[in-house]
């Protein structure tokens, strides 16, 4: 058995449960109205401009008092409660178990192959991907979280049990592209989160990783992952806000997106998401990486 694959976790499920579920809850609190802004901006196909920018983020609210302006980002926060909060819970306490699982099966294949520094970080990345994956079954929750933000009319006054019960598998559209996103986009936040911890700031043992050192890491983690998943995200995202009786291909998304708008529309929103949603990804992981230790000392 080779180092990297030696070693029980010092970490119980208990504690990585609450760990992230905590850091889902508080992200959720502050962060709502971000996710709000860069979901419509994403679905919005028209010209952004300083005339336009009002009426795209605040909708019926665009020309209502500061605070109903405000309010108005906060659509469909039950769904993104449920939504955040469970995907939090499986991305940053389901991604150690991966780490666990792959270390006790393939850990010495990866010795092998990359050597044993490369190869704990590229488990750490290929954790994060496969985690990525199995975020698909939470997909029905994301597509009534992103449909309540910039098409709430697709709702009609139905009510969750009613829309579960007639729209079935229409939930899961986009299932594919958010398959093609989530790999990539998790393969580098874990990934370059611990490049950085291991060659930037010399971290040996990332349970043992301070707070600091854990917020440095998850910016290069948070940074690289929102970039390479922008196209698909775009394109995930425009696929969920449409109508549930309206079915859009990823391939037609893609065509009409390239014809209309041009190839730099997959990167629309990309500024923002960075420098708005950046933080609300570096919060969580930070803060995820800090109590999970915390945690374990006590569960």
């Amino acid at each position: 058995m080779s180092p990297i694959s030696s070693g029980k976790s010092s970490e119980s499920g208990a504690a990585r449960m609450l760990g992230s579920g905590s850091a889902g809850v508080a992200e959720l609190l502050i962060f709502h109205p971000v996710d709000t802004i860069a979901k419509r901006l994403m679905s919005n196909q028209a010209k952004v401009s300083l005339s336009t920018l009002n009426p795209i983020l605040f909708r019926d609210a665009a020309n209502a008092p500061l605070v109903r302006k405000f309010t108005s980002l906060f659509p469909g926060l039950g769904y993104a409660a449920g939504y955040k909060v469970a995907q939090r819970m499986y991305k940053f306490g389901g991604q150690p178990w991966f780490n666990d699982l792959i270390k006790r099966h393939y850990g010495t294949q990866f010795t092998n192959t990359f050597g044993e520094r490369k190869g704990k970080m590229m488990i750490q990345a290929s954790a994060g991907s496969l985690t990525g994956i199995g975020e698909v079954v939470l997909l029905p929750l994301d597509a009534l979280k992103i449909k309540r933000q910039v098409n709430p009319d697709a709702f009609r006054g139905r009510g969750v049990v009613r829309i579960f019960m007639e729209e079935g598998t229409t939930l899961y559209r986009g299932w594919g592209w958010t398959v093609a996103r989530n790999a990539p986009g998790s393969f580098a936040l874990f990934g370059a989160s611990a490049v950085t911890k291991e060659y930037a700031l010399g971290v040996t043992d990332f349970h043992k990783a301070t707070w600091t050192q854990n917020f440095i890491a998850s910016i290069a983690g948070a940074v690289a992952s929102i970039t390479i998943a922008a196209p698909l995200d775009t394109i995930k995202t425009r696929i969920q806000n449409a109508n549930f009786e309206r079915k859009v291909s990823g391939v037609v998304v893609v065509k009409d997106l390239l014809r209309d708008e041009g190839p730099t529309a997959f990167f629309k929103g990309l500024t923002p998401k960075i420098m708005v949603v950046g933080p609300k990804l570096v919060f969580s992981y930070t803060l995820a990486q800090t109590l999970i230790p915390f945690f374990a000392h006590y569960v």
